[in-house]
């Protein structure tokens, strides 16, 4: 059973993988229209590749910290 029980962990990391991955695409779509329309709402009017980096620093900021433990901060011990 061994082996059926680490197959079975590997295509589940599998799958969570594909999901995160799948979010985070969504997620960064989603940045990119919230970052452009930001930015029409202020009286601006940036090229593409501007709205393209600030969407993917935030995305990628916003993944991180999502990641990130935050027991250290919060005093509790696990």
């Amino acid at each position: 059973m061994g082996i059926l029980d680490s197959f079975g962990a590997l295509v589940s990391s599998i799958i969570a993988s594909i999901v995160l991955l799948v979010f985070a695409i969504v997620s960064f779509f989603i940045t990119v229209f919230i970052v452009q329309v930001g930015a029409g709402l202020a009286g601006y009017s940036p090229s593409g590749d501007y709205i393209v980096l600030s969407a993917a620093i935030l995305a990628t900021g916003a993944i991180v910290a999502g990641a990130t433990p935050m027991s250290s901060l919060a005093g509790v011990e696990e």
